[in-house]
């Protein structure tokens, strides 16, 4: 007890109360109507609708910034103190602020801390005396405050009056009378109060099957890289993230500290092989996408090489490659992408020198569907880390044996939902009409999980497995990622638990067979179908595009590192991390799409700068191709419908690499003149290469058509002329056959043919 109350002083400042207690208030007089929720991310508020549909009226911001202790021991402080800042966001002026702490009764079972976790409940048991932190707060004013009040009581009205151990809902209240108002509550926030003993009392017997804690602590980001070669990132957040004071420079160093803990043999780390992927790459030098020359490349690189250093001889878990959305991508029927987000295990051991745990998953919110499932099985996957929630109706919390098929039984190790839906704030993201609720900008606290820890393994003498998860993309800072370890090796070093391997449940023969319950929040979650169908269609033009390749020879490239990164750029955009945010998934296919182009970009018809002059009707069209591939592409061209042109069929042609090539099309011209012929370059497959070509064409000959037309015309002409003959010829017979009947003997003149 004394180890956990040493850890616990650690992690938060003891400070004297400012401010004196205030007249009592049997209520809240005209307070809002409204329950407060969970306080998840460090007791900060935000304002959600009063009513549906409506938008409440905000007066005040709430920041509670410390609060000391964080469980309740018998070693401990007969006090406990919050300290932080009061805000005016409203648009008037507010006096006479009063704060008080209130409780509610202790939780007793899992189902009402779990309901307490999820929901407000009620914290109004008992109400102190009020106490004054300001009396008078103007518009966008801020006010540090600290309040420190009695456990037991006794005669100080602001006591909380707390006398048993348990779990205890307790609740900032804070009240106040903006201009033109009354009095009334102006901001609310609950968190849960763990009490393991009280005071000066005897510190509880540590029970005889404690706890089994496993600790899975993940090392995640959002997909970032743009190209490499050179390196290109859409931002330099991750710069500030591996630096000093940055998220994931903060999870490195907690991770460090879990390591030589009690803690320790039970800790394993969760990495995204792409985020390793892309602090390599930073590690080398990079751009940022119109910005210039990125600013983290030491950072990355000692960021990488401490890391290498940790995991050596240590359990490490490779999450799905860029920590693809396996559910959404089971969906759109894109095994060949959910193979290649398995494929992260080999990242991990080439980029840290250490061997993942081969055969196992951990899905994205630790879910999946009996379709994924089978998928994932006929992939090599043979173990699963998955949510509660996941095999929803199965009791317990150890693993279970999942059947995906007669002779691939799967092994699944559950994460306790108790514990890590309240390091996740899994409240923050269900809003509840008419509360105020923490900001999804401040970072994370893990009171409500110390409570819910604190439950398992000092109020449940079970043994069972509590296996903790933070969440993927954990934004808690240094001093609640402290506070929560401090905390979890204070409960192992007073026996009320154990740490457990991770290897350990997966090779123990599971007790229970269990079957899969795909939660609707979460498949209304997932990457969506529209997304997932664009990117498989640009799957199949990438997979297309390699069929068309060839490598040149030994010493070249070799056409699986030109197509690679753009599988991977489709794979980023089915993120996980993009899991409720459909505009960005879209950005993110955006990236890969204008990657896909480019390299098509790279193989195309050469304009002539003067028209092309063809002699005569079966003249073919000369074309200069380039290639600016270092691999052989095989291409055909196809010449778009003209009038007067008739484009005989193409054949395969193959350019070699970084060359160009001059061919001649074969074509029937049917006129003479000027006109424009487009052109394509395709695969045999068809995907276009390159833009479309114009060329201007000349032809001086006559195609077979006008040739035909002239010689009927020329027939005809003669056929004519020589009936004009034949008729003059028959006139010209006809007169000389005629007597003449005048005496004189002269022929009369002739006259003119009427015919």
């Amino acid at each position: 007890m004394k180890r956990l109350l040493a850890a616990l002083a650690a992690a938060g400042v003891l400070v004297v109360t400012t401010g004196t207690p205030a007249q009592a208030a049997p209520s809240d007089g005209e307070r809002l109507p409204v329950r407060p929720a969970p306080a998840t991310q460090v007791w900060s508020t935000r304002a959600l609708s009063g009513q549906p549909g409506q938008q409440s009226q905000v007066f005040l911001r709430l920041d509670v910034e410390e609060m000391t202790p964080r469980v309740i021991t018998a070693d401990g402080p007969e006090t406990i103190t919050i300290a932080g800042q009061v805000v005016n966001v409203s648009d008037r002026t507010i006096k006479d602020i009063e704060l008080r702490l209130e409780r509610g009764d202790p939780l007793t079972s899992e189902d009402e801390v779990r309901k307490a976790l999820r929901e407000p409940t009620d914290a109004e048991v008992v109400q102190p005396y009020f106490t004054r932190i300001a009396d008078r707060l103007d518009r966008n004013e801020s006010k540090p405050f600290t309040l420190t009040v009695p456990l037991r009581g006794g005669a100080d009205p602001t006591a909380l009056r707390i006398s048993e151990p348990g779990i205890y809902p307790i609740l900032a209240n804070i009240n106040g009378v903006p201009d033109y108002g009354g009095r009334a509550r102006l901001a609310a926030l609950s968190t849960l109060l763990p009490v393991l003993a009280m005071p000066g009392g005897t510190p509880p017997p540590a029970p005889a099957n404690p706890a089994k804690i496993t600790l899975l602590w993940p090392l995640a980001d959002r997909p970032r890289l743009v190209s490499t070669g050179p390196t290109v990132l859409t931002d330099d957040e991750l710069a500030g993230s591996v630096a000093m004071g940055g998220r994931l420079y903060g999870l490195l160093k907690a991770y460090e500290s879990a390591l030589t803990s009690p803690l320790g043999a039970g800790v394993c780390l969760a990495v995204d092989p792409d985020l390793l992927r892309t602090v390599a790459a930073m590690g080398e030098g990079y751009e940022v996408r119109g910005q210039g020359a990125g600013k983290g490349a030491n950072e990355a690189g000692l960021w990488l090489a401490q890391l290498r250093l940790l995991v050596a001889g240590r359990c490490v878990i490779a999450l799905p490659d860029a920590d693809a959305d396996l559910v959404a991508l089971s969906r759109a029927q894109l095994t060949e992408l959910s193979g290649l987000a398995l494929n992260g295990a080999d990242v991990v051991r080439q980029i840290l020198g250490v061997q993942p745990t081969q055969g196992l998953t951990w899905p994205e919110d630790g879910v999946l569907d009996e379709q994924t499932l089978a998928s994932l099985t006929t992939q090599g996957v043979t173990s699963l880390v998955i949510d509660q929630s996941a095999v929803a109706g199965t009791p317990g919390t150890g693993p279970v044996r999942l059947d995906a098929a007669a002779d691939r039984p799967v092994t699944a190790v559950r994460v306790d939902g108790m514990v890590s839906d309240a390091l996740r704030g899994a409240a923050a993201t269900r809003p509840v009409a008419g509360v105020t609720t923490p900001s999804e900008t401040r970072p994370v606290s893990v009171q409500n999980a110390l409570a819910a820890l604190t439950f398992r393994a000092g109020f449940q003498d079970t043994g069972q497995n509590v296996v903790i998860a933070p969440p993927r993309r954990w934004n808690a800072p240094t001093g609640e990622l402290r506070t929560l370890l401090q905390t979890t090796n204070a409960l192992i070093d007073d026996r009320f638990a154990a740490p457990a391997a991770l290897g350990s449940l997966l090779e123990a023969t599971p007790q229970q067979q269990a079957m899969l319950s795909y939660p609707v929040e979460s498949g209304a979650r997932e990457v969506p179908p529209t997304v997932t169908a664009a990117i498989g269609e640009s799957w199949r033009r990438v997979q297309q595009l390699s069929d068309a390749m060839r490598q040149e020879d030994a010493a070249s490239t070799d056409p699986g590192d030109l197509v690679g990164p753009l599988r991977l750029d489709l794979l980023r955009a089915a993120s996980g991390a993009w899991r409720g945010d459909e505009d960005e998934a879209r950005a993110s296919l955006a990236i890969g799409r204008a990657r896909i182009d480019e390299l098509q970009s790279q193989v195309s018809v050469t304009e002539p700068n003067s028209p092309i002059l063809l002699g005569s009707g079966d003249s073919p069209i000369p074309l200069s191709i380039k290639n600016r591939l270092d691999v052989r592409v095989t291409v055909r061209i196809v010449i778009e419908d003209t009038p007067g042109i008739v484009a005989q069929e193409s054949t395969n042609i193959e350019l070699p690499a970084r060359g160009d090539r001059l061919v001649r099309i074969p074509v029937e011209v049917q006129r003479s003149g000027r006109f424009p012929v487009h052109v394509r370059l395709v695969t045999p497959s068809g995907v276009e290469l390159g833009g479309r070509a114009r060329l201007e064409v000349s032809s001086s000959a006559y195609g077979t058509i006008t040739v035909v037309i002239t010689c009927l015309a020329g027939a005809a002409l003669v056929l004519l002329s020589a009936r004009r003959i034949y008729r003059r010829l028959r006139a010209a017979k006809a007169a000389a056959a005629q007597v003449p009947d005048d005496a004189s003997g002269v022929t009369p003149p002739e006259r003119s043919s009427t015919s």
